[in-house]
């Protein structure tokens, strides 16, 4: 039953005619999962709260950076250094009092993922990551929970509901991930702070659709969303009888994601790496050969003095023109797409590689450089 002040707090809710108070315990008794607390994820769960929401779970392992702050919008200033997930918790029941918040800190992985996902109705993917986002695709199928879909990256967004009962999965889209290194992080190719925003409140507008059962939802769609246009535009998807997630049910268990997306899993032994006071002695003495696996225009904003320009998407035919007699050094901007150069290096025999630990931007604040 709702409380003489919830009834008030929702007030404008209770006066619509497709949610009313019958609408408004629906989503008192509702539960939803929110994987990520972060970009997507802080704009669904402050809005998932405000509209009443009865419970929200949270998924997330970090702590705030100065960084967040530019588009995470659960958090302030005074948050920087702290669980995501106690920043958050507090933020929300401030919020809205009457939502129990249920934190789950950690990754999630295939060894939980069902155990957590089993106990709420919808999944909100707010991932940044292409391990974890086939994970949850595959653990809403498995159980029958609708997966709550958005992606963002620069100036660019999507968004769609998959694996309801007659509608494609996220598989039927992107059967395989990309090669590993091939799609920046946002942390390296950037993001506008609005858009997060926007992607992140349509995901939650489709949870409250879902939730009361009114309207129509974007299952079988691909919203697309073009900030700099300001343009809106929707393809139809539809499920793909050979999906081996939601089409022929050939994916009956989670599996190792890590190494399907190319990553290194959980425990296995990586790329060897190197911090940048090494890196800094090491390059005095002139023993190692150093590599920029960026793009050039990140190249022209900066570099390390001695680096040679070799971009990821070029490495393969390169490799003719690398020593084997000496240890050789690869850097990007934060460390995925040069450890992603060092796996296609080893592939090719070439044994005496390192990763920049951090990249370029860890380079800048420890070496001065």
């Amino acid at each position: 039953m709702l409380s003489p002040q919830e009834l008030r707090r929702y007030s404008r809710h209770l006066v619509l005619p497709h949610v009313g108070v019958e609408g408004q315990r629906k989503l008192k008794a509702a539960r939803v999962l929110i994987v990520g607390a972060g970009g997507l994820g802080s704009p669904a769960a402050l809005y998932l709260a405000a509209a009443g929401l009865g419970h929200i779970g949270l998924v997330d392992f970090d702590s705030v950076d100065a960084s967040n702050l530019q588009r995470q919008i659960l958090y302030g200033t005074s948050d920087v250094g702290r669980p995501k997930l106690e920043a958050a918790r507090e933020q929300l029941e401030n919020l809205n009092p009457h939502v129990c918040v249920d934190t789950f800190d950690g990754r999630l992985t295939r060894h939980n993922a069902l155990e957590i996902i089993r106990e709420f109705d919808i999944v909100l993917d707010g991932t940044d990551n292409f391990a974890t986002r086939y994970l949850t695709n595959d653990a809403c199928v498995i159980l029958g929970k609708p997966n709550v879909y958005g992606s963002i990256f620069r100036f660019e967004g999507q968004a769609s509901v998959f694996a309801t009962t007659n509608g494609p999965c996220y598989r039927c889209l992107f059967r395989e991930p990309p090669p590993p290194g091939s799609v920046p992080s946002c942390e390296e190719g950037g993001v506008l702070g609005v858009l997060p925003g926007l992607i992140g409140v349509i995901q939650a507008t489709e949870a409250v659709k879902l939730v009361l059962g009114i309207g129509e939802t974007l299952a079988g769609r691909l919203l697309m969303v073009d900030a700099l246009s300001m343009r809106f535009r929707t393809i139809a998807l539809e499920r793909d009888p050979s999906c081996p997630a939601c089409g022929t049910r050939k994916i009956r268990e989670l599996i190792d994601y890590d190494a399907f997306c190319g990553t290194p899993a959980e425990g296995e032994i990586g790329v060897a790496e190197i911090t940048s006071d090494e890196l800094r002695a090491r390059l005095a003495a002139g023993d190692v050969e150093l590599i920029d696996v960026r793009e050039p225009r990140e190249w022209e904003s900066g570099r390390i003095a001695g680096a040679r320009l070799m971009p990821l998407a070029t490495i393969e035919r390169e490799l003719p023109t690398l020593p084997r007699d000496r240890d050789i050094v690869l850097y990007c901007k934060s460390g995925s797409r040069s450890a992603a150069a060092a796996r296609t290096l080893q592939s090719a025999g070439l044994t005496r590689v390192l990763s920049l630990a951090g990249g370029f931007n860890r380079w800048g604040v420890e070496s001065g450089g």
